[in-house]
């Protein structure tokens, strides 16, 4: 049964108080900042990135979620190198492994035998259990934090999808797994992907080697259209409902904020190398017709050097879409994408895309899906190991300080983000009823009222 406080919004903070500090999970010690890249201007150099994975013995992987990003990121790890496998499948639904087994079949030749496709909520651990060496764990970001730290006790390579929690408990969890992964020299590649795209590392690289002077702020947009959404069918339990329906709940997926901006958010992040003081921030819902999730987010990062930052994510059918990524500094500002500017706007430096078909130029951008796939197989094969699960752990935090700020009009600091008492969803799993789903649809006619 779901703990439904867990689930208001208008409870997200009363049930769970902003607790008193939690200094330890599983008797690891928290990190008190993210790690951040130590380098002099002009000393940043660009990493290199390799078109294929080394060749080497067979790596076993399995995948744990089978829908449409779970079957894509298998299907991007076989094509990150030779000698590499998908040998075990799990799901919590027998549709989305069939499919997911019928597209690797048509697709890429593979067939994975019967008594490799586990199904149930428990099917991670058959997954992690089946002799295989990596596990790409793509279900709802909810679930993330319980697989992670059990395939860092199985000792288990890990490729996990953005975002890697939901609330700050499962991030804490998460926080502890990868600092033990650290430890047994395990790899872990995340999936936010434009810190594996070439054009945004160079044009990073740029950046922090002081060539539009110092970073002063940034203006992160993320406006797009409605996501899909699933309606209710009369033979789904209420715990199916949601689990098919899970962008747009927000235990399952942490909100459009958590779940997608988060990909946005990571390049500030990823420019800044540290976390926000304090995070101010609105939203509101008028659109959706399932779940419980906003349409839009507004947020402010305050950082403790006075710096603020501006975030907003909308989705919602009929309106202008942009994306922004936009480092602002002393002397010009940055298009992360490739491009930078003059502080009257004129382009100084662009990244120098080779031209159509030319396949061959040092500057071509390999699909950031697959090079992810690339730098985890290189990572075990050469021995030296990548562990960028922290990273995303601090980014997924900070899309969390946002919405909380967001649902409940309160300035939230980054201590109490950090160690609030905050867990959502159930501790138990049953394909059941749920009582009082937190589904809110809007008032006709009377905005933000519901």
């Amino acid at each position: 049964m779901i703990n439904n406080n867990s689930l208001s919004r208008r409870n997200f903070l009363i049930s769970s108080a902003v607790a008193g500090t939690i200094g330890v999970v599983g008797g690891i010690p928290l990190l008190s900042s993210c790690s951040t890249e130590k380098s002099k201007k002009g000393d940043l150099k660009l990493p290199k990135l390799l078109d294929q994975a080394p060749d080497g013995k067979v790596i076993k992987a399995g995948l744990v979620g089978c829908g449409g990003r779970g079957t894509g990121a298998a299907m991007d790890f076989l094509d990150a190198g030779p000698n590499l496998q998908i040998v075990a499948l799990g799901d919590v639904f027998q549709d989305k492994l069939d499919s997911c087994r019928e597209i690797l079949k048509k697709e890429r030749n593979v067939e994975i035998p019967d008594e490799n496709c586990f199904i149930g909520f428990d099917s991670y651990e058959k997954v992690i259990g089946s002799g295989i060496d990596v596990v790409l764990l793509c279900t709802p970001p909810h679930f993330r934090p319980s697989h992670v730290e059990a395939a860092v006790n199985a000792q288990k390579h890990i490729f996990m999808e953005k975002p890697i929690a939901v609330d700050p408990f499962g991030v804490r969890k998460v926080l502890a797994a990868v600092k033990r992964a650290k430890t047994l020299n395990l790899n872990i590649v995340s999936g936010t992907i434009r810190r594996s795209q070439k054009d945004y590392m160079e044009t990073r690289r740029q950046v922090l080697n002081g060539l539009i002077g110092d970073i002063v702020g940034a203006n992160i947009i993320r406006n797009g259209g409605a996501l899909w959404y699933r309606s209710r069918r009369p033979e789904w339990t209420d715990m199916e409902y949601m689990l098919r329906n899970w962008v747009n709940f927000c235990w399952l997926s942490g909100d459009h904020i958590t779940e997608q901006f988060i990909h946005e958010v990571d390049v500030m992040n990823w420019y800044l190398g540290k976390n926000p003081v304090k995070a101010t921030g609105w939203g509101g819902r008028q659109r959706r017709v399932t779940g419980d999730q906003y349409d839009f987010f507004s947020i402010e990062y305050l950082y403790d050097n006075g710096m603020r930052t501006h975030c907003a994510a909308r989705q919602i059918d009929g309106c202008s879409n942009e994306k922004v990524e936009q480092i602002n500094c002393t002397n010009g500002y940055a298009d992360a994408a490739g491009k930078l500017y003059d502080l009257a706007g004129n382009i100084i430096w662009e990244y120098p895309r080779p031209a159509e078909g030319d396949t061959q130029s040092e500057w071509t951008v390999k699909n950031p899906f697959v090079q992810e796939h690339i730098n985890l197989v290189t990572a075990i094969r050469s021995g030296e190991t990548i562990n960028d699960g922290e990273e995303q752990a601090y980014s997924s935090l900070i899309t969390i300080m946002g919405r909380m700020a967001a649902y409940t009009g309160k300035d939230i600091t980054w201590d109490e983000v950090l160690n609030a008492d905050l867990y959502l969803g159930p501790k138990t799993y049953v394909m059941g009823p749920v009582e009082n789903i937190p589904e809110t649809i809007p008032v006709a006619g009377v905005p933000g009222k519901e």
